[in-house]
């Protein structure tokens, strides 16, 4: 199965269920809700509308984000780290959730905010103390994030928050893909292109921390809920590890890719204060 989010001319929003090149209306307002709902509301039947002409919001929006870090082998040799012993975690808060074909707004505070494509994990039961099948059987499906980081305040200090969460920086979606068209995504070609350029290209089968085990071990520290979102991490190829290094500009479209799941495409736009 695959949900998305619709956004409609009013400005509320609507879960549809994606079939081919047409999306038809759930009865939820987004797939967060419909997911909190137990799934129930995907049984509806609504209008029905071509993929290509509708306006997608994030697939999901509103729980708990949680990002990893450092969980490819390539990406943490471009930085000079060794292997983790336990995954890096850090967090996202609502506020920087942007939709798949929505603007970056690059923040006037900093020139130097990156890209970093990654598989995204939502959550679909409510997870505590699991093991990894429990934590498996409660993954709802996958998604596509673009982990935007303003390198210059991620630095500043050794808590990587208030570079990770910038207002309006972070894409997800298209759309929400149940594991069991994608295996369990334990084999997705990842890719991020900057203005047609590739910089990033890796498959997730080379994580470090595998989906199933992160879910288990983030659901030892508190519970997780219905529609929340964990990001897995970046492989290699992040501007601020090139020499010279490379960060975004006002104009350049940015396009993060997971085969069987979809892609972001998103232009840079410079903050209006």
């Amino acid at each position: 199965m695959r949900l998305a989010t619709l956004r409609r001319p009013d400005g509320s929003t609507v879960a549809a269920r994606v079939e081919g090149d047409e999306v038809e209306e759930l009865g939820a307002p987004d797939v967060r809700s419909l997911l909190l709902a137990g799934g129930a509301a995907a049984a509806g039947r609504g209008p029905r509308h071509r993929l290509d002409e509708v306006d997608l919001a994030p697939v999901v929006r509103g729980g708990k984000v949680i990002c990893l870090g450092l969980n490819y082998r390539s990406h943490i040799e471009e930085t000079a780290r060794e292997l983790p012993r336990y995954p890096t975690l850090f967090a996202k808060f609502t506020e920087a959730i942007i939709g798949p074909r929505d603007p970056i707004v690059l923040p006037s505070a900093s020139d130097q905010v990156d890209w970093e494509v990654e598989l995204g994990v939502v959550i679909g039961r409510p997870l505590r103390h699991a093991d990894r099948n429990e934590a498996s059987a409660a993954i709802a499906g996958y998604t596509v994030v673009n982990d935007i980081s303003v390198r210059d305040w991620q630095n500043r200090t050794l808590q990587w928050l208030q570079g990770k969460t910038f207002e309006s920086t972070t894409p997800v979606g298209p759309v929400l893909v149940s594991p069991d068209e994608i295996d369990h995504a334990g084999a997705l070609a990842v890719r991020c292109l900057v203005d047609d350029q590739v910089m990033q290209e890796a498959n997730t089968a080379d994580l470090l921390f595998k989906p199933a085990e992160v879910v288990a071990y983030i659901s030892t520290i508190l519970t997780l809920q219905p529609g929340d979102l964990i990001s897995t991490g970046t492989p290699a190829g992040v501007g601020a590890s090139r020499t010279p290094p490379l960060f975004l500009r006002p104009g350049q479209v940015v396009t993060t890719a997971i085969d069987g799941i979809g892609e972001l495409v998103n232009r840079c736009v410079a903050e209006q204060r």
